[in-house]
């Protein structure tokens, strides 16, 4: 339990600290200046606040009816992965134009994986208590035609450190249009979230996940760097995958919708469930996508 390490861990230095506190001197090589280890008083409280926040997250799994805890995501790498595109997935031109890697998977050795939620259509206000309250991280690409039924909503979601990206006005199927009308809705939802939620996002994700060299070309004109797809789908009640072995891989990107009783035989914390129930049995943990971007 990586909570329990970090208390150990904290443990271990401040056992090196003396009797008043001011902790144990180390004499570095080279003639620097000695270091000096953190107030085991300091570390005490460190390691009090990381059990509460633990037992926070075990009362919270039981109330949202989790069969276990779910894992906490490693510290993102302090030097962020080359994002390339994924092959079979370029467009003419894409290198030498420049375009936006398009890409259903962070490439990372650690076994985490990235929620990310399309459109907007259910607004339900339980599922932005479950994922708070289980501090899950998630990513939400929006369309406009959904989203002003209530702007609100999606305010008090990015007010919860949750990133809100283009998703296109009206989730159009993109190559069916020209150039001039992809940028139209590409940069006309760029606009929209600029003024309700003050952040120009610059990541963008096709309605269907389909695109042309159109759609990459207006999406970089509108300030776009990079168009996440996804390696798996979930549902309320199952599953779907882009690979044959049916199988997650460390740093997939995962997609959903923000869908409810109308359209699935259950609710958003429902299909959250599912969700989480099966990465934390496989031993995966869900980071946060913009910090690998």
């Amino acid at each position: 339990m990586r909570i329990g390490l970090a208390v150990l861990a904290l443990a271990s230095i401040a056992s090196g600290c003396g009797a008043g506190g001011g902790g144990a001197r180390v004499e570095p090589a080279g003639g620097q200046q000695p270091l000096k280890a953190p107030p085991a008083r300091a570390l005490d409280a460190y390691a009090t606040r990381l059990r509460a926040a633990h037992t926070a997250r075990v009362a919270a799994a039981k109330r949202w009816g989790l069969k276990k805890v779910p894992l906490t995501a490693p510290p993102p790498p302090a030097e962020k992965p080359r994002i390339t595109t994924r092959d079979g997935f370029e467009v003419d031109g894409h290198r030498r134009l420049e375009l936006p890697p398009v890409f259903t998977t962070v490439p990372t050795d650690e076994k985490i994986l990235f929620l990310t939620i399309d459109d907007g259509a259910e607004k339900d206000p339980a599922f932005l208590r479950m994922m708070s309250e289980l501090k899950i991280p998630y990513s939400a690409f929006l369309s406009d035609y959904l989203v002003k039924e209530d702007y609100g909503y999606f305010k008090e979601m990015q007010d919860r450190d949750v990133a809100l990206h283009n998703h296109t006005l009206h989730h159009p199927y993109l190559p069916a249009l020209s150039y001039v009308r992809q940028k139209r809705e590409i940069c006309g939802m760029q606009k929209v979230i600029e003024e309700r939620y003050g952040e120009r996002p610059v990541l963008f994700r096709p309605p269907y996940g389909n695109y042309d060299k159109a759609t990459l070309r207006a999406a970089k004109a509108c300030g776009i760097t990079h168009v996440p797809l996804w390696n798996e789908e979930v549902f309320v009640d199952h599953w779907e995958y882009r690979e044959w072995d049916r199988d997650l891989h460390p740093g997939d990107i995962v997609l959903t919708h923000f869908r409810g009783r109308e359209d699935w035989e259950g609710t958003m914390p429902d299909m959250i469930r599912r969700f989480l129930d099966k990465v934390t049995a496989e031993g995966y943990a869900v980071a946060r996508l913009e910090d690998y971007l």
